[in-house]
């Protein structure tokens, strides 16, 4: 299947006319992760199913297969339309668990730990601070007709805890928990650089198996026994001393996918560019060139630098998002690619766009305009 990434807002911190704050869907075989969900994501969610259901039958996106909530930071342009959308699924009788995860500080994760008020240098945005607000507000085991998982994390540290939204108490886990029923993806986080916790967020599909040689099986004269510990690879050795290898009954196996979504960063965050290179990555290219120095400021990317991210990391397929509402134009955008020799491929997002990576690890650009997606190659420069 690979993935189908739904960039549901492409505007930085104020949205415009025809731009939304920032929400994603990625649709894998597991499921549905949401990354980031700024103001009003619910209509913008609803909308792209209904778009779906007309233009694109048998193609859905439904709620009740988000399976996992990821953050990338606390500002509000991010995650204010998150309560209201949860509080929608519980009126709509949701009863799948739902996992929600975000970056925090190490000195929150002690207060959490300890029972002891949040620090007093605590971000206002802090997604802590945040969550205890919902919680308090109805995004709790009672006020919610689904289970939810409060996870907040330092990835520096590689250190997690589970904040209860009944109690307020927390809990030390020993790794970052995935969402319940995902076998054949993982979600994972890669610290960025802003001025407060964030991380990118990579979905991971792990290639499958190679075919199963049952014609080879058949040629041993194998048993049902020796038959599927082969296919559990598992080696098998025969009364004649022969060792058969698992590996060798099985084909090529499929090709490993992955998405990252960085959310909010500067360029070349030293935590991004540790991340294996992915099939695609939809970075933030909130200013132009000749902004840099707000850029630095802001810790946010350039075009430009998002561009030479991406070139770092290695990476083939680079799709940009979150501009500042300076730029009116994707056609400006798409002015200050500059990639050189190097083999990368650059697209600019529009609300609504998608971009679908097949199972071969082949991108495509599906740009929406308004009723219904153009099939578009990634290719430099929309």
């Amino acid at each position: 299947m690979g993935f189908d990434v739904h960039v549901l807002g492409t505007a930085s911190a104020r949205p415009t006319n025809h731009r939304d704050v920032s929400g994603s869907a990625v649709k894998c075989p597991d499921g549905i992760a949401v990354i980031d969900c700024g103001e009003g994501f619910q209509s913008r969610f609803s909308h792209q199913r209904k778009m779906l259901k007309v233009h694109e039958k048998g193609t859905t996106l439904k709620p009740r297969n988000v399976g996992v909530l990821l953050f990338t930071h606390g500002h509000l342009d991010h995650t204010w339309g998150a309560l209201p959308w949860m509080q929608t699924m519980s009126l709509d009788n949701r009863e799948q668990p739902l996992l929600i995860i975000g970056p925090t500080s190490d000195s929150v994760l002690e207060a959490l730990l300890n029972g002891d008020k949040l620090p007093p240098d605590t971000h206002s945005s802090d997604l802590a601070r945040q969550w205890q607000a919902w919680h308090s507000l109805g995004a709790n085991t009672t006020g919610l007709s689904f289970q939810t998982r409060w996870v907040l994390g330092n990835m520096n540290a590689d250190r997690w805890i589970e904040l209860d939204s009944q109690t307020g108490k927390a809990a030390e886990l020993k790794s970052m928990p995935q969402p319940t029923g995902w076998d054949s993806c993982k979600v994972k986080a890669w610290p960025t650089h802003h001025s407060v916790p964030s991380y990118a967020w990579s979905i991971e599909q792990v290639g499958k198996r190679g075919k199963f040689d049952r014609l080879r099986a058949a040629e041993l004269r194998l048993n049902e026994q020796q038959r599927k510990s082969l296919s559990n690879g598992e080696d098998v050795t025969l009364e004649n001393g022969t060792l058969l290898s698992a590996d060798s009954f099985r084909g090529q196996p499929g090709k490993s996918l992955s998405v990252i979504l960085s959310g909010d960063t500067a360029e070349a965050a030293p935590g991004l560019l540790k991340a294996p290179t992915p099939t695609l990555l939809v970075h933030e290219a909130t200013f132009l060139e000749a902004q840099q120095d707000k850029a630095d400021q802001h810790l946010h990317s350039t075009i430009a630098g998002a561009v030479r991210t991406a070139q770092q990391m290695g990476v083939q397929h680079l799709a940009l998002t979150h501009y500042s509402s300076r730029i009116k134009e994707l056609s400006t955008v798409g002015g200050e690619v500059e990639t050189g020799a190097s083999p990368l491929q650059v697209v600019a997002l529009s609300d609504g766009d998608r971009l679908r990576v097949d199972e071969g690890g082949s991108v495509s650009h599906l740009a929406f305009h308004g009723e219904g997606w153009d099939f578009r190659n990634m290719t430099p420069n929309r």
